[in-house]
């Protein structure tokens, strides 16, 4: 592993030698710094750096008064979203699958919130559109254990293995039903109105239109006093890592802008339906909507 002494450096030339590295080695390498220095720049300084580049941030090594923070290149060919669409794109064998949300800290939290701010624990019948293996009801059911066995529980996904993963992980719970069915065609399993919905990196699909998808299911799947939560991924799942900003095609960059019109679209057409909206997040961008309609 090469070693990059950056003692008495600035951020701009740490970011320029590392720059240099990554153009000619695509392997792991140490930055050398003291401690004084590394607590100047802050660790979150090199967390973002690592982001940027396509890093792994590794355990950090002690050596006498220095201090070396290891970084290892990712493989952007381990990606779910350069894999071919199908409904297994995001079955029990594919990248996707192998995410775990639950382990990074600014998706779990702002989700927790979400779920505060919507008030979870008052809603009788929650549908989740792109549920997976049932993590979003995983997190409801630990951080509510009072309240989850007396509600109702509907998880939507396209993909048959995964579907089958969650029915099984929740096979002792009578509440929680999984239904394997595309989007488009939700009207034919005749599920009813929902108090709550929620839907994670789901309605912004290349499958669905995301305006109609909204539009009819707060006419026709949500109760007047219900709940939404949205989550809009503004971040890339590269080789297990959650890297920050959303990408669209032609821009070998992170650009906002798809993102932030999908969120101003549903934010101003919720508000027009009588909804309180809020926006939070980071790696995720929570919409947050609670009807103020009278029932």
């Amino acid at each position: 592993m090469k070693t990059l002494n950056v003692q008495n450096c600035s951020l701009l030339e740490i970011i320029k030698k590392v720059e240099e590295h990554l153009s000619s080695h695509k392997e792991s390498f140490a930055l050398k710094l003291t401690l004084s220095e590394v607590e100047s720049f802050g660790y979150a300084s090199f967390i973002d750096l690592a982001q940027n580049f396509l890093l792994r941030f590794k355990t950090p090594q002690v050596e006498g008064e220095y201090i070396n923070l290891l970084f290892e290149p990712l493989n952007s060919n381990n990606s779910f979203h350069t894999q071919s669409n199908s409904s297994e794109k995001y079955g029990i064998k594919s990248s996707f699958f192998q995410i775990q949300k639950e382990k990074k800290f600014s998706f779990l939290y702002y989700y927790k919130e979400a779920l505060k701010h919507a008030k979870v624990t008052v809603r009788k019948r929650i549908l989740n559109l792109g549920i997976n293996r049932g993590d979003e009801f995983k997190h409801i059911q630990k951080l509510y254990p009072n309240h989850f066995n007396s509600q109702e529980f509907v998880g939507i996904d396209f993909s048959a293995s995964a579907i089958d993963y969650a029915q099984k992980s929740f096979k002792k719970k009578k509440n929680c039903h999984f239904y394997c069915e595309d989007i488009n065609n939700l009207d034919s399993l005749n599920l009813g109105r929902f108090d709550m919905l929620i839907s994670i990196g789901t309605l912004q699909s290349s499958t669905l239109n995301l305006k109609t998808t909204l539009m009819h299911l707060v006419q026709n799947y949500l109760t007047k006093d219900g709940a939404i939560i949205l989550g809009f991924p503004n971040c890339r799942w590269i080789d297990g890592e959650m890297i920050y900003g959303a990408r669209v095609p032609n821009y070998n960059f992170s650009e906002l802008g798809t993102v932030i019109k999908d969120i101003y679209f549903c934010k101003k057409y919720l508000q027009q339906k009588k909804f309180r909206v809020t926006i939070t997040g980071k790696d995720y961008l929570f919409l947050t909507a609670t009807s103020i309609r009278k029932a």
